[in-house]
């Protein structure tokens, strides 16, 4: 069984949220904390920028926690994961896989940040529901509903266990008739399983072959756990979808990749494979992180960067990545593809690139 990926021994906390009734109750859950009030969730000298906690990395993710106020309340248009980016209810992880695109933005070890405001949170994609009305046209995120992607920024499971936030959600996407709630994870939570999502809720268990997951995904949930955990989802009234991502290459990529999908085969009830869809995401990595790495997980990076396939990309945000090369790109698409529909034939590409 997984290991807890938290022993939070102390908080760090805006005057706003401690006040507020969801803050409360966080901090009456971890009464053995030490308490230090922040002005600003954000803006944090000691974790975000500070180049000597690195070698605190994963100390950091398993003991701190971060409690603010979400002061952005917006939705976002997506199309990829969901069809709206909702309000984040919470920034970072517990977890350290080291290609984590959000250690990138905020900086170094980048520890869970709660956000109190949950109610806002939900009224404010409850409007955005009520305005946006029923889907008429399917596409590649869902047939009939609009997909909000509750969980941009950290791994949804994980939070469960600091609060009610993602309970919350839940039964807010249980009763919105044209709207669906997403995340993705790589921790098996089992609590959730009691959460009755009623069809309304979408989970995407991350996976990629069980050795290259444990250089590449630490601390969180062995593949193995994550692939039996599928069926008990989808029978306690989860949408059950995959999340190949990343998509790792490197000398023997297609036999390990061929045995996961024989793997998940194997484990999947005819209902699960019914309902089964995927997104494929091929690995960006960026140098920055790279060289963060290499202060505390250099062994990851004989994997993650690997120049001779690689080529800089610049992102939506402007920052300076590093990509597959695109012709070589394009011919690791078409044979995981091809793999795929050969090994599992019935789980549809929702997207991929």
């Amino acid at each position: 069984m997984t290991v807890p990926p938290l022993d939070v021994a102390r908080i760090l906390v805006e005057p706003a949220a401690a006040a507020h009734p969801r803050g409360r109750q966080i901090l009456e859950r971890f009464p053995g904390a030490e308490r230090v009030e922040v002005a600003s969730h954000w803006n944090i000298p000691d974790l975000h920028g500070d180049s000597d906690k690195i070698e605190e990395w994963v100390r950091t993710k398993r003991s701190v926690l971060v409690l603010g106020v979400k002061k952005s309340l917006s939705v976002r248009p997506n199309g990829r994961s969901g069809d709206f980016i909702a309000p984040s209810h919470s920034n970072g992880c517990a977890m350290a896989c080291v290609y984590c695109y959000v250690s990138r933005r905020k900086g170094y070890a980048n520890p869970i940040t709660t956000f109190v405001n949950i109610e806002g949170i939900c009224a404010t994609i409850e409007r955005h529901a009520a305005r946006t009305g029923p889907k008429t046209q399917p596409n590649q995120v869902d047939g009939q509903a609009w997909v909000y992607d509750v969980g941009e920024n950290g791994d949804c499971s994980v939070d469960a266990l600091i609060c009610d936030n993602l309970r919350d959600l839940t039964a807010l996407f249980r009763r919105l008739p044209d709207a669906k709630g997403s995340f993705a994870t790589k921790y098996v939570n089992r609590d959730l399983l009691s959460y009755d999502p009623g069809g309304g809720m979408r989970i995407r268990f991350s996976l990629m072959p069980a050795e290259l997951a444990r250089t590449l995904d630490v601390r969180t949930s062995p593949i193995p756990e994550r692939i039996a955990a599928i069926d008990d989802f989808v029978r306690a009234g989860w949408e059950v979808h995959l999340n190949f991502s990343p998509v790792v290459v490197y000398e023997g990529w297609t036999a390990d990749y061929t045995e996961l999908f024989r793997q998940v085969d194997a484990a999947l009830s005819d209902r699960a494979k019914a309902q089964l869809a995927a997104e494929v995401i091929f690995l960006t990595h960026n140098e920055g992180l790279h060289e963060v790495n290499l202060r505390w997980h250099p062994k990851a990076e004989e994997t993650l960067w690997t120049p001779r396939w690689q080529e800089s990309k610049v992102s939506e945000n402007g920052a300076v990545n590093v990509r597959y090369r695109a012709p070589l790109k394009g011919k690791m698409i078409a044979v995981f593809r091809e793999m795929l529909a050969r090994e599992m034939p019935y789980c549809r590409i929702r997207y991929i690139f």
